[in-house]
């Protein structure tokens, strides 16, 4: 047992459902909070990247902790960060998003410092969290830089927050809520818009025909077995109804028909164009099953199809990082000119200002206690859960761990 779950209290049938390190709101379990918060300090937590060639390798070190793989093994994916000096743009990219995120908070008058902390690298979430204490600030609003739900792209952040407050010894001082996963927030959607529509416009005002075109709607591929898992447990009363591959992909397939959608109203001929979900950036074992299809797979029997033009979305990313340099700007433009297809690959979020404005949108939803039916979304999913549900987005291979922003387990 982890010293973690030596600390956590029993639970029993009769106590209110326990939600780690919360604010008192948020500790009721309700899945959407909706009374004021007066939060102090935003958390921006972020994956983390190399920012050197010596780096490269312990950082790929802290991203596997646990999994027990050899240095041999990681240097076969270490040669994607080496093709590019060693630099992951990720920190980068933060850094121009704490500043964005920043200056839309003072556009606003909001009184909130942005505190910027990283799973895998520097700055470390333990150093943000220990410096937004310092400073006086301990009710704070978590930023994960991801917008679907998965044990990767959600649950294990709000792992990283509880480990953190525990082995700072923080637990009984700072609390962790997280603002809700923000895949259909129009503010997230619409550099998508904004990007398919501009690419199908070219490509028909070039003569191609739409039935010739092909939009690959492109995310990280995540083991089967996690995503099924991910989102709350079949039987909550609170679940969606989901398709297969879980809370995940069904978000995915959601955001994209979306997308297409506004297209079309705005494209004549676009309503014609095929899309497709496809997923990147496979690490696991052959033995151990993927979501598929692969986005490079999928390329290379596009030319026996009749496509002649694609559009490549990154729609799982938020920002250009690594998966999204090597994965797509290299590999899957290389399998489309292989192949003789015109392609292009769409922006991401970034530093967009919808993308900003609707995160410290999100931010006020909380400080005003917005109610979830007043909450913009896109799709019939949302607006997803500021508590998350228990159980949800489990690991099946490592269990349950303590979680912050959720009920337990």
């Amino acid at each position: 047992m982890s010293s973690l779950e030596q600390q956590l209290p029993a639970s029993s049938s009769d106590q209110t459902p326990q939600v780690l390190f919360a604010s008192p709101a948020a500790s009721s379990g309700a899945p959407h909070v909706e009374v004021p918060v007066a939060y102090d300090g935003i958390l921006l937590a972020g994956f983390g990247g190399p920012e050197g060639q010596d780096d490269v390798i312990p950082f790929l070190r802290n991203v596997t902790r646990g999994r027990g793989i050899p240095d041999e093994r990681l240097e076969e994916v270490a040669h994607h960060y080496r093709h590019f000096g060693g630099v992951s743009p990720i920190n980068a990219q933060n850094r121009e998003l704490k500043a964005a995120l920043e200056a839309e908070i003072a556009r606003r008058g909001l009184d909130l410092p942005v505190y910027w902390g990283n799973r895998n690298w520097a700055p470390y979430l333990e150093e943000a969290v220990a410096e937004a204490n310092g400073a006086g600030h301990t009710t704070l609003l978590a930023i994960a830089t991801s917008a679907y739900s998965s044990f990767s792209s959600c649950r294990q952040y709000r792992e990283d927050f509880a480990r953190v407050l525990t082995e700072t010894g923080l637990g009984g001082t700072v609390t962790i809520d997280k603002v809700r996963q923000f895949f259909d927030h129009p503010g997230f959607v619409a550099a998508f818009v904004a990007g398919v529509r501009d690419a199908i416009a070219a490509f028909l005002a070039d003569g191609v025909d739409p039935s010739a075109v092909r939009v690959l709607f492109s995310t990280h591929s995540i083991p089967t077995a996690d995503a099924e898992r991910s989102g709350p447990r079949e039987g909550d009363p609170d679940r969606p109804e989901l398709g297969e591959g879980g809370a995940y992909a069904t978000q995915h397939r959601a955001v994209a028909s979306y997308v297409m959608d506004e297209v079309a109203r705005v494209v004549p001929g676009a309503d014609r164009v095929a899309w497709d979900l496809v997923y990147q950036s496979r690490s696991g074992p052959p033995t151990q099953p993927w979501l598929e299809p692969d986005v490079v797979d999928v390329i290379e029997t596009l030319s026996d199809a009749g496509v002649q033009a694609l559009a490549i979305v990154p729609l799982g990313f938020v920002s250009d990082h690594m998966e999204v340099l090597w994965d797509l700007d290299t590999e899957a433009m290389e399998a489309a000119e292989a192949a003789g297809i015109r392609a292009v690959r769409t922006p991401t979020p970034g530093v967009d200002p919808a993308y900003v404005s609707g995160l410290v949108d999100l931010v006020e939803e909380r400080l005003n206690g917005i109610p979830a039916a007043e909450r913009p979304h896109v799709t019939s999913l949302g607006p997803w859960f500021d508590v998350c549900r228990p159980g949800c987005c489990e690991n099946i291979r490592a269990g349950f761990k303590p979680a912050a922003s959720g009920i337990l387990p």
